[in-house]
């Protein structure tokens, strides 16, 4: 770091972003954050984007970061424009996507002033964030932003909040520059002692029928690779969480048994609680409570990560093993017996069996003059259409349930959902995110990138369909349109016998999608489906198809709750 001529504070960020490998800032500008502004026009490494809500900039740069596994950067203006971003940063730091969020702030010397725009927005963000900084002298701005992002990219990932005072930012010099690139790159975690990772060879090579339960930080690349080869060294049956979803490639496809999540009820449920041994990788128990699946608190688990577990009565390990989870499960895997099928191959087929029933239930296809389409066979039909190397963002709700368990991702980090908060809203801006990092300033060069949410969530984000249109992005969101937040609804009817504040409706979709410049598209009836998915993806730009769904069977999703005697 220079200390040969000083520089503006804004010009330190800036080039603090560009040495990190910043390629594109998401944000909205206002007074208190305007130097900064200012400084990125002169700096065509970094494409500002300009977005419609704070909350949705922090959402696409959580997904640059789940996408990247680098930070993504999201810029706000003091008081409301801080607090926009909340509910975003709150999901990426349960979720563990990293991401940078800099905030202006009101000169230091009118923080404790009753003024305009005046508030302690580190002290809000503070509780939902892994670490918040104040900038109070312009000799910090290189520290802190560095630390920033060293902190966010550190697992577990997570968000760094900065305030930047206006006084600071625009008018006080320093001559302590931005750090070179190498600084940014955090540090590397190495395998778990070597002694357990022997333990846990033994254990798995004696199990009867172990399961491995990967959650959303087994799900980087790198770390797939690694599980990959495990597999196919020692087949084991593997179950996702909806974060963990793309671990399995096609070739293992035969050891996938589903995705875990909300309800017990589900034919890898089954096969966790048959185990002899639960080895979760990666996994988080936002993702799934261990009360949920560990009904009896009698599995024999051993935790794999990052981090030490959460300690509770339902999640007990027999062993942590803590460091980096690809290196730990190279080592594990130089230790495995070498098998060319599961342990216990008469019970995998079983439930192998059962999880894939549902492609023969009959509403999973079309039935003649049938309006509504059916959940199921929207999956099975997208699913043929798709092609797998396709980024998916789903939103929450009913489609969320759907889609986690039924449609199949085989390669990480292509089907995208907020498992952790559930979040309404984050489809189209994650959707955004895909779309760009393939190459932010060539649209030529982006490959159809799809999102999916129920009519209600769409409306929180709806506003980013202007971004997604302006930024010539090639998205093709689909819309489960029923009128209600049914996901709400469902449940309500479960506890109560009645639904209540969930009805919406008012809007056509299609007419809404052409006034921001997209293309609508609508399915008239259900056995239209095909035609119109196929005539969305081919379209090449923003496009919205507007589904009439049927959840007539929704109360299916939350049914058949396996009880505690099952073993």
């Amino acid at each position: 770091m220079s200390l040969s001529k000083e520089m503006k504070p804004a010009e330190i960020v800036v080039e603090s972003l560009i040495n990190a490998g910043v390629k594109m800032v998401f944000g909205i500008p206002g007074a208190k954050i305007d130097a900064l502004f200012n400084e990125l026009l002169d700096h065509s490494e970094i494409k500002l984007i300009v977005c419609r809500h704070e909350q949705n900039a922090a959402f696409i740069a959580a997904a640059i970061g789940r996408l990247t596994g680098s930070p993504g950067v999201c810029v706000a203006t003091s008081g409301p424009g801080g607090t926009n971003l909340i509910t975003a940063l709150a999901t990426a730091n349960t979720e563990g996507d990293p991401v940078v969020a800099l905030v202006g702030s009101v000169p230091r010397n009118m923080s404790a002033a009753r003024t305009h725009q005046s508030m302690h927005l580190m002290e809000v963000i503070a509780p939902i964030a892994k670490k918040t900084q104040s900038v109070d002298h312009q000799d910090q701005v290189a520290d802190i932003v560095l630390d920033a992002f060293r902190t966010a990219a550190s697992y577990p990932q997570g968000v760094s909040a900065v305030a930047l005072p206006l006084d600071i930012m625009s008018t006080f010099p320093s001559p302590f520059k931005a750090f070179p690139t190498k600084a940014f790159k955090p540090p590397v975690y190495g395998a778990a002692p070597s002694e357990l990772i022997s333990k846990l060879a033994a254990m798995v090579n004696a199990a009867k029928l172990p399961v491995l339960l990967l959650g959303m930080r087994a799900s980087d690349p790198a770390t797939v690779e690694v599980i990959h080869q495990l597999l196919k060294k020692h087949p084991i049956p593997v179950l996702e969480t909806f974060q963990a979803a793309g671990c399995v490639s096609r070739d293992l496809e035969h050891l996938f048994f589903g995705r875990l999540g909300l309800f017990r009820n589900q034919p890898g449920d089954k096969l966790l609680a048959k185990s002899d041994l639960v080895l979760t990788v990666g996994y988080d128990p936002t993702e799934y409570d261990p009360f949920s699946w560990n009904v009896n608190c009698d599995l024999n688990i051993v935790h794999l990560d990052v981090k030490g577990c959460d300690y509770t009565h339902h999640y007990q390990p027999e062993i942590e093993l803590i460091g980096g989870i690809g290196l730990t499960l190279e080592a594990l895997t130089s230790q495995l017996a070498e098998r060319k099928e599961t342990a216990s191959p008469r019970i995998c087929s079983e439930v192998s069996a059962e999880f894939r029933s549902w492609n023969d239930i009959s509403y999973a296809t079309a039935a003649p003059d049938v309006k509504l389409v059916h959940p199921l066979h929207f999956v099975s039909t997208f699913q043929r259409l798709i092609s797998d190397t396709t980024v998916v963002c789903c939103d929450v709700g009913t489609v969320y349930i759907y889609m986690s368990r039924y449609f199949f991702c085989y390669l990480p980090r292509h089907f995208l959902v907020s498992n952790g908060q559930q979040t309404l809203g984050v489809a189209l801006p994650w959707a955004i995110a895909a779309s760009l990092i393939q190459s932010p300033n060539d649209p030529s060069k982006r490959e159809k990138v799809v999102s999916i949410s129920g009519d209600g969530g769409f409306m929180f984000t709806s506003q980013e369909l202007s971004t997604a249109v302006q930024q010539e992005c090639d998205i093709t969101h689909f819309i489960w349109n029923d009128g209600t937040y049914n996901m709400v609804s469902f449940q309500e009817e479960a506890k109560y016998g009645r639904s209540s504040g969930v009805n919406l409706g008012g809007v056509d979709f299609v007419k809404f999608a052409e006034s921001f410049g997209a293309k609508g598209f609508r399915v008239e009836k259900a056995q239209d489906l095909e035609r119109v998915i196929t005539e969305a993806l081919a379209y090449r730009g923003v496009s919205i198809v507007d589904i009439p769904i049927d959840y007539s069977h929704v109360s299916e999703l939350m049914g058949n709750i396996i009880g505690k005697e099952f073993n």
